[in-house]
């Protein structure tokens, strides 16, 4: 009777054009969602491979002659990537390091006093847990043995250090506290080196350089 009253033959004809607006409405709102949803894919896709990602590179440094981890003197690092001032860092306890960079390479130079600098390219396509060899820097390591060794025959070693130095050598001390350094022959270093003196112990070479198998440039300083 209600529907009648409002100009329906009955509740089906009354109830008919109703449920299609409602279907209609149902079906133009499903090609928009469909449009944003296809949006969204294609906006979230383009940010994941546009925008860079960052990548950590670890390496941790062994020593050549030893083949143990370098951990008595830390390495120093370089990081000389593009776009960006050198950035100074040095390897851990266990003689490694970590970077995060969203380069898709790394590029750095490594020194140490015993050892011999190194400049280490990679890319991220061999991005793993890498253990770089390190050269040892011999004569380094020989003057370190010999200031901070217990020789008894003097003698011998002077002779020794004779053949490992230049006589033209540039030898100098830094100084602690900033107060300079202090410049030495190659036969007035030798007699540092080969008086035994408590401060012998803690001699501790900061750059060595070599020509021709004799040392030509020596920096070192005493630490206290």
């Amino acid at each position: 009777m209600l529907s009648e009253y409002c100009g329906h033959k009955n509740w089906a004809h009354f109830k008919a054009p109703n449920s299609q607006k409602k279907i209609q409405k149902k079906n133009r709102l499903i090609p928009k969602l469909v449009i944003f949803l296809l949006i969204g894919i294609v906006f979230i896709t383009s940010a994941y491979f546009l925008i860079p990602k960052a990548h950590t590179f670890s390496f941790c440094f062994i020593d050549q002659d030893r083949n143990l981890p370098i951990t008595k003197n830390p390495i120093d690092i370089i990081i000389l990537n593009d776009k960006q001032s050198p950035f100074y860092v040095k390897s851990d306890s266990l003689g490694c390091f970590k970077w995060s960079t969203k380069d898709d390479y790394i590029h750095f130079i490594i020194k140490s006093p015993y050892h011999r600098t190194d400049t280490i390219f990679r890319t991220v396509s061999t991005i793993i847990n890498e253990n770089i060899t390190v050269s040892t820097d011999d004569y380094a390591l020989m003057l370190h043995y010999y200031a901070n060794g217990k020789l008894e025959d003097w003698k011998n070693r002077k002779n020794e250090l004779s053949k490992m130095i230049a006589n033209d050598a540039t030898i100098f001390q830094v100084l602690p506290s900033g107060l300079g350094i202090e410049v030495y022959s190659k036969n007035e270093f030798i007699d540092k080196l080969t008086t035994p003196i408590k401060s012998l112990k803690n001699i501790e070479i900061i750059e060595s350089k070599r020509y021709k198998g004799q040392i030509v440039k020596l920096k070192f300083r005493v630490k206290s």
